[in-house]
């Protein structure tokens, strides 16, 4: 168990009151409730909850967009009942049960349910009914989160759906005390249908692994239609084999939706205009499993030198095809009703073959990305081939499949494998593609 080291710490530095601080990006900084159009950031920010450090306030000079941590601060404390519900409270977990041997941190040992029951964030969309959204981003400032320390699982939901690549995220954040940081996350295809809702509801939690983790929310912005990224700085390191301790020439190093760069000669990286704040570098090479590090970028600044260790990849058998991580292979006899995301009887029978096959394997993680021949508006054709492989997913999940373990993308006409000039080379264009991203 451990300590509860940070239970009267207050950070020794002058604190700012929180007073009218304005910017262009974030308008009123004591709003709970903001919606800003045409700012440097992205041509709409809806920001829920006030930026204010769960009301302890900033150090004289802090930016808390610049990607420094907060410093520490005292825990735990009231909420106040005008902010924004889900922002500056404590929140545990439901996997912890009071009561019981797992372990747990100060948050969960100073706070008691009902109380600390983790609170949905709700972002109300019908101010940008007359913006045409074609991406979009948010922006989250954490507190004490610790996943990697004790091994917990948080899901990630926005109106109910998992959002996997923010689940990564969170998962791979290690804050190790009552410190904020901010974090930024890109939106999938499969997200941007959400925007068609009244609103976002945001959840996390962790209803399945019993470690009592608290962890705190400031607030959350969504960015529609982002633009340049204000606050940037850059990511260098290496890649190495983790037993020989060579470099690997030609490996990826890659921050996920930011950007990707190969190694040179010497295995050395330099990842630019990365976001400010907590984020994830990820590293590959043909043969090899990946590798994740936590990094903090400063505004303006370049990391220290990132070291990613990467291990020899194993091999699996899937349709009498080997594979390692990073490989692919079109799914044969996927198929679906004309113009339509219905799965058909062959499609059913090649995922029971996958589902066996990820129940055998179950550390195994799949991208599902679905592919379409070039008729027709490529638009339409990208939403129909994200609605196909969510049919995929969605069926694998009922035959007992993590979703976690699932991500997907629709390219449409995007990613041809043969010219669209007969039938039958569109018909090799229409499919499904799997891909190992985890071994």
């Amino acid at each position: 168990m451990r300590k509860l080291s940070y239970l009267f710490l207050f950070c020794c530095c002058h604190l700012l009151s929180f007073s009218q601080l304005q910017t262009a990006a974030d308008g009123d900084w004591t709003k709970q409730l903001l919606l800003l159009k045409n700012t440097p950031e992205a041509d709409a920010m809806i920001r829920v909850g006030d930026i204010d450090n769960l009301s302890f306030g900033w150090a004289e000079g802090f930016n808390p967009f610049s990607g420094r941590n907060t410093d520490p601060h005292g825990y735990p404390w009231e909420p106040d009942k005008t902010d924004a519900a889900g922002t500056d409270r404590i929140m545990v977990p439901t996997g912890y049960k009071y009561g019981s041997e797992a372990s747990y941190e100060g948050y969960t040992g100073s706070t008691e349910r009902p109380a600390n029951n983790p609170v949905p964030v709700s972002i109300p969309l019908n101010g940008i009914r007359d913006i045409t959204a074609t991406a979009a981003s948010l922006q989250l400032f954490i507190d004490d989160f610790q996943s990697p320390e004790f091994q917990k699982k948080f899901q990630f939901r926005i109106n109910g759906q998992r959002f996997i690549e923010a689940e990564k995220i969170i998962n791979g954040v290690n804050q190790g005390g009552p410190v904020g940081k901010l974090i930024t996350i890109k939106f999938t295809g499969e997200q941007m249908t959400l925007l068609q809702a009244d609103s976002l509801v945001i959840f996390i939690d962790d209803p399945v692994t019993d470690a009592g983790d608290g962890f705190a929310i400031d607030f959350v912005k969504l960015l529609i239609n982002p633009k340049e990224v204000l606050y940037k700085g850059s990511i260098k390191g290496t890649i190495i084999d983790e037993a020989t301790k060579k470099p690997l020439a030609n490996a990826r190093a890659e921050v996920k939706d930011y950007g990707m760069v190969q190694t040179d000669a010497e295995g050395n990286f330099l990842l630019q205009a990365v976001p400010a704040g907590l984020n994830i570098v990820a590293g590959s090479a043909t043969g090899y499993s990946s590798a994740q590090k936590q990094v903090d970028v400063i505004e303006g600044e370049t990391t220290e030198d990132v070291i990613l260790e990467l291990k020899r990849s194993g091999k699996v058998t899937f349709n009498n095809t080997t594979m390692q991580e990073g490989d692919n292979l079109v799914m044969k006899n996927i198929q679906f009703e004309v113009n339509s995301a219905v799965l058909l009887a062959a499609g059913k029978l090649e995922l029971d073959k996958l589902a066996v096959f990820m129940n055998q394997n179950p550390s195994v993680e799949i991208l599902l990305s679905g592919h379409t021949s070039s008729e027709g508006s490529a638009s339409l054709n990208r939403e129909l081939s994200l609605k196909r492989v969510k049919s995929c997913k969605d069926y694998l999940v009922s035959k007992g499949i993590d979703e976690g373990l699932i991500t997907i993308k629709g390219l449409g006409p995007d990613q041809p494998i043969a010219p669209n000039d007969t039938e039958t080379n569109r018909a090799k264009n229409r499919r499904v593609e799997l891909k190992i991203t985890k071994l």
